[in-house]
């Protein structure tokens, strides 16, 4: 009885990603069940080459853009030394990830506006200044990095996809730099 029950779970689970993806799912189409609800990285279940794509690119897209507000924003040289990293950093990253799928017509393209998950995140920023947008933007990349270093690692050791793979593998090691020196910066307080 229990093989029966997790073959119905998995026809139910594989039925409900294909339903999601064919409806257009909104803005997650692309993105699998299993990935966007976050229950592949506890289990540590290496996501798709599809989701991982769709997920460094929107990555990539935040930190580009909350590294421009905070270049703008903040007065704190430590703060503003770091977004120029990362602005760096996520700028090579987006430039190596498209070369690593180029001519790859199973993989779709990145997505080439955030979700609104991100969206909501920079509208948070946009609306701070000073030592509010400091303290958000450094719990905001302490948050984004472990995430991204989680989603690498799985991604690296999980799949077959040999281009995409090598893509993970060489950038973990600078990744995993990101959230040290997101802890790094100062904590401010009013």
């Amino acid at each position: 009885m229990g093989f029966l029950k997790a073959g119905l779970c998995l026809a139910l689970w594989r039925d409900a990603t294909l339903l999601v993806a064919l409806s257009g799912g909104g803005g997650l189409h692309a993105q699998s069940v299993s990935e966007r609800s976050g229950i592949n990285a506890p289990i540590g279940v290496s996501p798709s080459t599809v989701d991982f794509v769709r997920m460094v690119a929107l990555s990539d897209m935040f930190e580009i853009e909350s590294a421009t507000l905070a270049l703008d924003r903040s007065t704190d040289a430590q703060v503003r030394v770091f977004a120029q990293r990362m602005l760096k950093d996520h700028q090579a990253t987006t430039t190596e990830l498209k070369a690593a799928i180029a001519g790859r017509g199973a993989i779709a393209a990145p997505p080439t506006a955030l979700d609104d998950a991100h969206e909501t995140k920079l509208t948070q920023l946009r609306n701070l200044k000073g030592l509010g947008f400091d303290r958000q933007y450094r719990t905001e990349q302490i948050a984004a990095h472990e995430d991204a270093v989680s989603l690498f690692t799985r991604y690296a050791e999980g799949t077959e996809d040999q281009a995409p793979c090598d893509f993970a593998t060489h950038a973990l090691p600078t990744l995993k730099e990101h959230p040290r020196m997101a802890r790094a910066l100062p904590i401010m307080h009013d």
